[in-house]
């Protein structure tokens, strides 16, 4: 199940994020449901995936190809 992350949006007050397990399916929440200050989900750009011996990225001189020799995906 993913985790979200929150911010409250009351302007007069300083602003505070909190982390929410969620089904993808259920309906972003709109308050927070420890104190009833409206909410909204943060985006964020999530975590880069590590495949062990895999490319990290175009190679010096590679022409036309967007990773390396040895990727396999060619």
């Amino acid at each position: 199940m993913p985790t979200y992350v929150y911010e409250t949006t009351d302007p007069s007050k300083p602003a505070r994020r909190f982390e929410v397990k969620q089904s993808m399916k259920d309906e972003p929440l709109r308050v927070d449901p420890e104190t009833g200050e409206p909410v909204k989900r943060v985006i964020s750009g999530g975590y880069g995936v590590h495949v062990p011996g895999g490319s990290t990225g175009p190679s010096v001189g590679s022409v036309g190809n967007s990773c390396g020799p040895g990727c396999g995906c060619h």
